[in-house]
């Protein structure tokens, strides 16, 4: 990189917390720097959820998706592992973009804890962690890009 053309703008990419009753978002800023939380997708079906995806895809153009990917402390795939894998599919297959499965072991912990020190209420906390654990899920996948 050029140090005179200045900061890179970059496509930006698309970071989901995939539970079975929300969908956890967060997008990357243009520089690639942070990673945003964006509303929670309140699941209802499989047509509905892809097409409150679409409008956020279209909205930021999104170039990527980062799916949490849930493996078990030790490392091993687990059913959520294989769910995952099928929702990620599903994703390139409707969207057509490329979509990646991230480590999320401890996203959601983290996102607990980090709400928790910021003295968030219980109430708004249960809101907050799939965005936040979405966040954390983008923010480290960014990193290991050596962004």
């Amino acid at each position: 990189m050029d140090p005179e053309s200045g900061p890179q703008i970059r496509p930006r990419v698309l970071g989901l917390d995939v539970g079975s009753r929300t969908i956890g978002m967060a997008v990357s800023d243009p520089l690639w720097i942070t990673a945003q939380g964006l509303e929670t997708i309140r699941r209802e079906n499989k047509r509905k959820d892809f097409a409150k995806l679409a409008d956020v895809i279209v909205e930021y153009q999104v170039a990527e998706i980062v799916v949490g990917y849930p493996l078990r402390l030790s490392g091993a795939e687990g059913t959520q592992s294989e769910k995952m894998q099928v929702f990620a599919e599903e994703l390139r297959k409707h969207f057509k973009l490329p979509v990646h499965l991230w480590d999320e072991r401890l996203t959601t912990s983290q996102a607990q804890r980090l709400l928790k020190e910021a003295e968030v209420s219980i109430e708004k906390r249960g809101k907050a962690v799939d965005r936040m654990a979405a966040t954390l899920i983008l923010q480290s996948w960014m990193e290991a890009q050596g962004s």
